[in-house]
């Protein structure tokens, strides 16, 4: 069949600024589930050669569940393509673009961190800070709820990896400039106080690039090994201080090459920490947005498990993944080439109306939720068991301890294409006289 294409705006970072564009999800669902995205120039960044975009849920899971056809080695990760051949290199080396046998291989090092009982040990530590986060604002009346979510992931990342307290607003800095880089704001973020830094982060620092625009006019890859100079400078001198037991030390022992060692380091940096900062305040919106959603929730503790997943699916953190085709094949009726890229929608497949009855109403009781958040297949999310915790004692502890929670303005949206997020989201409550 002639293959359908869709205009660049499910492409286009500016669409995402206004909110995820879930009607033009539901008909591409229905005319066009598996379709060519073109990919222009987006500010300093160049156009790239475009994707076939997957939109249906059954469709996404066979991409994902099926590494041996659509690969996350050959082209990495991530929508756009690495600036260089070396940049591809690098990057291939991260977990998150391993197929197997070397992805389980890189996995197997540090999954025993990850299990449920191992979260479950840490589960009275993440409540405890919870509550300690909400408490610490509750005679202000009012907050962003972003800024005041921020510390919970970055804290619990920096407890796994061993990371000293006062470096951890580092990992904030890191997250930022590699998922913000196409959102000013956070493009070049450097909230760390290098007087509160340990000399290890204060050394770090004298690596960090002055800017993503070199002499020549080009542009520095944020996710590039020069492009976070700072950051593998830091995590090397972090390995010669390791906790013992620390996820980092079951890096340093696993038998790590450099690059392995360095990707691994930027993949829990960052994905341990952006989904959470995405998906706490998304939930908390969401459920504000839908006042007797809330009010169940907040009445009823025994929601709190199916309203987490229900939050997952209405708010995925992550919006796409990309793979890339190795061989000549066929989806959702098209013909994909080998070497084609292949970028499922998560945002997309959990609105799937032959999945999900009703899928535009929030519902905190919905059963089953096959949503795909977590992703599929060989890439299941390794931190969802921690990330669900996370999000459920920061919207308990906000719902229990900050009485008449609303909405004290617009919130503000992150310019991204990949991750779902807020910079900003003002809350305010009743204080006691």
């Amino acid at each position: 069949m002639t293959a359908p294409t869709a205009t660049s705006d499910v492409f286009l970072p500016a669409t995402y600024a206004r909110g995820v564009p879930y009607a033009r999800f539901r008909e591409l669902r229905a005319s066009s589930p598996v379709c060519r995205v073109e990919e222009p120039a987006v500010g300093p960044w160049p156009a790239g050669p475009g994707y076939w975009a997957v939109f249906r849920h059954a469709d996404v899971k066979r991409v994902l569940r099926t590494p041996e056809v659509y690969s996350s080695y050959l082209g990495a990760t991530q929508l756009r393509d690495p600036d260089t051949a070396e940049d591809l290199a690098f990057v291939r080396a991260m977990m998150l673009n391993q197929d197997p046998p070397g992805h389980a291989r890189l996995r197997r090092i540090v999954s025993a961190a990850f299990t449920a009982r191992a979260v479950r040990e840490l589960e009275s530590v993440i409540e405890d800070r919870a509550r300690d986060l909400v408490d610490g604002v509750a005679g202000r009346g009012e907050a962003d709820f972003v800024e005041l979510t921020a510390d919970l992931p970055v804290r619990m990342l920096a407890h796994l990896m061993g990371v000293p307290d006062e470096d951890r607003r580092l990992l904030f800095d890191w997250s930022n400039r590699v998922i913000g880089y196409q959102d000013p704001d956070h493009a070049q973020s450097s909230t760390a106080d290098p007087a509160t830094l340990s000399p290890m982060g204060r050394a770090a620092l004298a690596h960090r690039p002055p800017t993503l625009v070199r002499p020549d006019g080009s542009m520095i890859s944020p996710r590039s090994r020069e492009g976070l100079a700072d950051m593998f400078a830091y995590a090397h001198a972090l390995a010669d201080e390791v906790r013992p037991g620390s996820v980092l030390a079951r890096m340093c022992e696993g038998g790590l090459t450099r690059d392995e060692f360095e990707t691994m380091f930027f993949l829990f940096v960052v994905a341990g920490n952006e989904t959470l900062r995405n998906a706490i305040p998304g939930g908390l919106l969401t459920l504000l947005d839908h006042p007797e959603q809330y009010e169940l929730f907040r009445s009823d503790p025994t929601t709190t498990d199916s309203a987490v997943e229900e939050v997952l699916r209405y708010w995925p953190p992550v919006i796409d993944f990309r793979r890339t085709a190795t061989r000549d094949t066929e989806l959702g009726g098209v013909r994909v080439r080998r070497g084609d890229k292949v970028v499922v929608y998560h945002a997309s497949a959990n609105r799937d109306e032959s999945v999900f009855p009703d899928p535009d109403r929030f519902d905190i009781t919905r059963t089953p939720n096959d949503h795909v958040s977590f992703g599929y297949g060989p890439h299941f999310c390794l931190g969802a068991h921690l990330a669900r915790t996370q999000l459920r004692a920061m919207l308990r502890a906000a719902a229990d301890r900050l009485p008449g929670l609303e909405r004290a303005g617009e919130p503000v949206r992150l310019i991204s294409n990949l991750q779902n997020g807020l910079k900003r989201l003002p809350v305010r409550w009743r204080t006691c006289p």
